[in-house]
């Protein structure tokens, strides 16, 4: 959630970025907020002359009654009530406008970073590097995976619909070792490189979803519980994170870097289509997240400290791949600056996105109330950092369509004493 008083103070900023996202009526929602927070103002400054009134009061009727002046002092007293119901109303209309200004921020995306590209579509996001040669399978030999998966056994889409609906694959035989495999491994690089492992629970509350900023904006594409008050989560992200809310951390503890594998959960309502066949998009996936609480001065250096992390990780698996930048219009809602990697899918022919990696500045510790006390003693927003290290369906996707042979599918190097074999067969 964006502060009030940033969105006052860079009131030019802000709308420019919020146009970078292609809001057209972001001068409009700004000039609402401040009237808000105006109001907000006049009516703190009213309840406040009020209660100190009101306090002279207490203290002059004291007096007057101590001195016999009793008719005094229920004049006095009289104005005292009328008052304290001034005050009590004053007190309901200030609480109608925090609401109303918290609810009308939470509508508001993070204003994005300077660097981030213009554009409305995933077409106008930013290459910045890319790395590897595209295989080149034999025309007898490409088959998707898909195909790949009936082939050799990997997982069954029809059973998944049997079992639960469209969307919920199961992993068999060695496609299952291969998913614990790679599960293993994203971790272990990512314990390797300082992060600390986290199991946490795969439900979360609605206070939790809304401090990360699953709620109000993606809450069609989470699951959530019928007779208890939970969500599935969509990502570790929100539980992880969630471990710092309302709490003070020692800026000599920046950052901290936590990592988590779970299952996630999204809907992914209104995603039809051939570019979503097999493992492209799924109901239940499984991820591995790695989370950074970091200094707002160095946010940015850990920002590329983690997509250097994720490169690591496909490079590892042999795979194509290329960095985004996104622009404004593909940008998330909370996020400052985003960077995609998409690794390259020699069946289909087409990149597939595997990981994102974003900073989000203050916009979550905002709502977390998650801060940082300096050498000073000043306590101060964090900014936190996630990405995805990574999602395992499409690296699963593009790993076996890449290195399928005649015989089999040959495994990079990197996994093989994680998984247990060096070909799938």
């Amino acid at each position: 959630m964006l502060d009030i008083n940033i969105i006052r103070g860079k009131m030019a900023l802000a709308s420019a970025g919020l146009k970078k996202r292609n809001i057209e009526n972001a001068d409009d929602l700004l000039n609402k907020l401040v009237a808000l927070d105006d109001t907000r103002k006049r009516v703190q400054t009213i309840l406040d002359e009020k209660l100190a009134r009101t306090n002279a009061l207490s203290k002059q009727i004291g007096e007057l009654f101590k001195s016999g002046k009793r008719d005094e002092a229920e004049i006095l007293r009289q104005e005292s009530v009328d008052l304290k119901e001034e005050v009590s109303q004053l007190q309901d209309e200030q609480l109608k406008v925090l609401q109303n200004l918290e609810e009308e921020l939470l509508q508001i995306p993070n204003i994005p970073h300077e660097s981030v590209p213009l554009g409305k579509t995933p077409e106008d996001n930013e290459v910045v590097r890319k790395w590897g040669e595209f295989p080149v399978l034999a025309s007898d030999n490409d088959l998707p995976h898909w195909d790949l998966a009936k082939k050799f056994g990997i997982f069954d889409l029809e059973l998944g619909v049997k079992l639960t609906g469209a969307g919920f694959p199961v992993y068999t035989g060695k496609g299952a070792q291969l998913q614990r495999g790679l599960i293993n491994f994203f971790l272990t690089q990512a314990t390797n490189a300082g992060y600390k492992e986290v199991i946490p629970p795969l439900l979360v509350n609605e206070t939790s979803a809304r401090a990360t900023g699953q709620l109000p904006d993606k809450e069609g594409q989470m699951y959530e519980m019928k007779e208890d008050p939970y969500f599935l989560i969509p990502t570790a992200e929100v539980p992880i994170t969630n471990m710092f809310r309302g709490e003070l951390v020692e800026e000599k503890d920046l950052p901290i870097r936590l990592t988590g594998y779970t299952p996630c959960f999204r809907r992914e309502a209104g995603s039809y289509g051939a570019h979503v066949r097999g493992l492209n998009r799924l109901h239940q996936f499984d991820k591995i997240e790695i989370v950074q609480i970091a200094h707002p001065d160095k946010s940015y250096e850990v920002l590329e400290e983690m997509v250097a992390h994720v490169e690591s990780l496909v490079k590892a698996l042999e795979l194509p791949y290329r960095v985004l930048r996104l622009c404004g219009g593909d940008l998330g809602f909370t996020s400052t600056l985003t960077y995609d990697i998409e690794v390259y899918s020699a069946a289909q022919k087409r990149w597939l996105e595997v990981s994102s990696i974003s900073n989000f500045e203050t916009y979550q510790t905002k709502r977390l109330m998650l801060r940082y006390k300096d050498v000073d003693g000043n306590r101060k927003l964090a900014n936190t950092l996630n990405g995805s290290a990574l999602a395992l369906p499409r690296i699963l996707a593009a790993l076996i369509e890449n290195n399928q042979e005649p015989d089999g599918i040959r495994m990079p190097k990197a996994i093989q004493s994680f998984v247990g074999f060096d070909k799938l067969s």
